[in-house]
């Protein structure tokens, strides 16, 4: 009996240690929780973010790449806290419902914006405030700063003026500068800059003014090159100019007239060329004709004002017209005995004689001659002779006739001068001076588009390597003493009035 009772003893504590053996199994049944967390709306790994659950298990932090795992987590179910200063805190369920199980998790975490300070008000910087006389292109700048080094600040500039309504608005801007380009003379303008961080409201700097410059007397025009098009541009003597024609236009040979207070030049339009007057400033652009001024190669051609301003000479082909300022009154005035182009002509200061150079199509066969209001020649200053010539241009008195001749009689078919003069040819004693060859001219160039200063004491002009394609720069020649200035460089097309 006593046997039988240990037997049933032994099994029973064999079994009770297995039942306790079983429940100890059960307790260490684990998982594994692993996850990322990143910025909402940018998915920025955040480091260092406080990762922990509920019930409470081990507390861990991310790594540089946001990422976190959490092991040996008895099954069940938790909640899972993430957080960082700067950040709402965010939580997310978790549920480990089996030995081993993996759960991954994403946390965004937004902003806490409570915490987040705004930008400091935007400080102008330049021009400073009331500035006068500024450029036609301004470099605006400014300053602003913020507490938060994560946020990104965009600025907004904004700019009026007391000439009319329009209001420039630049958006979006990361630089704490803007180049304003295209202003107008002698107009005051407004400007402010606001900055926003993308969290708070955004901050406006005080509104600062600036004036332009007034539109400045200058008695020099000529032309540049870009792209393939003229540009005109404006200047004094000492070179300080503005582009006077938009880039986008294709604009050359600007004539002053001080009497109508206006630039005229020659513009392409539909592929033809017209004549166009601007103020001096470059405003209110007018088209003068409807015939266009047409002959032998659109670079070569020129016109003339009238004295006062009123009128316009200009030729097309062969005919030669007479035309108001405005457009209106055009006249048939004078064609060509022979059918041959008017390529330049030039209108006494009087108003009694019109010099004119005609040639073939293809640019010679020239004849410069003066002829009356009539049609009547008057003087003939250079006919039968090969190579290029043109360049007219009066004298105040009318005495004296400018023009240039390439003295090597070169042709060819791209029009290219090899050695190009300019003669004064006097009216009076029909006489012709190189100013030129006085002048010393290097040998290789050609001096072109010759026009006389407004006392006569000097000429303006043109001169270039004959090779075709190298810069053009503008010169002047002392007459009393036939020394040689260079006035502006990569230039070309003068008028000086």
């Amino acid at each position: 009996m006593n046997k039988l009772l240990y037997i049933l003893a032994f099994f029973a504590l064999i079994f009770s240690i297995i039942s306790c053996s079983e429940e100890l199994v059960d307790k260490v049944q684990t998982g594994t929780l692993k996850g990322v967390v990143i910025k909402k709306g940018t998915n920025q790994p955040l480091k260092n973010v406080k990762v922990h659950t509920t019930p409470s298990t081990e507390t861990v932090f991310t790594k540089d790449d946001g990422s976190f795992i959490i092991e040996n987590i008895p099954i069940g179910d938790y909640s899972v806290r993430a957080e960082l200063m700067g950040y709402l805190t965010s939580f997310q369920g978790v549920s480990l419902k089996n030995n081993a199980q993996v759960v991954s998790v994403v946390f965004e975490l937004s902003d806490d914006e409570s915490l987040n300070s705004s930008p400091s008000v935007p400080i102008l910087l330049s021009p400073v405030d009331n500035a006068v006389n500024q450029p036609l292109s301004v470099d605006l700048s400014w300053n602003a700063t913020d507490a938060d080094s994560l946020d990104i600040l965009k600025y907004k500039l904004t700019v009026k003026n007391d000439f009319d309504s329009q209001v420039v608005e630049i958006n979006d801007l990361t630089e704490k500068h803007y180049f304003l380009e295209n202003l107008k003379f002698g107009v005051t303008y407004y400007w402010q800059v606001s900055v926003n961080d993308g969290v708070n409201p955004a901050v406006n700097s005080e509104v600062f003014r600036f004036k332009t410059n007034s539109v400045p007397n200058n008695r020099f025009h000529y032309v540049k090159k870009t792209n393939g098009n003229y540009y005109v541009v404006s200047s004094d003597e000492a070179n300080t100019n503005f582009q006077f024609t938009p880039l986008s236009t294709n604009s050359w040979r600007p004539r002053l007239n001080q009497n109508a207070g206006l630039i005229a030049f020659l513009r392409t339009v539909g592929g033809n060329a017209h004549i166009f007057t601007a103020k001096p400033d470059g405003s209110q652009p007018f088209q003068v004709t409807a015939i266009p001024i047409a002959g032998f190669n659109n670079a070569e051609i020129d016109f003339s004002w009238s004295t006062n301003g009123k009128e316009f000479l200009y030729a097309s082909f062969s005919k030669l017209y007479r035309i108001n300022k405005d457009g209106s009154g055009l006249e048939l005035l004078y064609s060509t005995p022979d059918g041959s182009f008017i390529s330049e002509c030039d209108w006494s200061y009087d108003g009694s004689k019109i010099a004119l150079k005609t040639n073939d199509p293809n640019g010679y066969n020239v004849k410069i001659y003066v002829i009356d209001m009539m049609g009547n020649t008057v003087k003939t200053v250079l006919e039968n002779v090969a190579g290029a010539a043109g360049g007219l241009n009066f004298s105040v008195d009318g005495n004296l006739l400018l023009y240039t001749h390439d003295i090597s009689g070169h042709q060819e078919d791209n029009y290219r001068q090899l050695n190009t003069h300019i003669f004064i040819y006097n009216m009076l004693t029909d006489t012709h001076t190189d100013i030129s060859a006085a002048s010393d001219k290097p040998d290789g160039s050609n001096d072109l588009d010759p026009r006389f200063s407004p006392n006569n004491a000097d000429v303006i002009f043109t001169n270039t390597s004959n090779d075709g394609i190298s810069v053009k720069n503008i010169l002047k020649i002392i007459l009393q003493d036939n020394s040689r200035t260079t006035l502006f460089p990569d230039a070309e097309m003068p008028d000086w009035e």
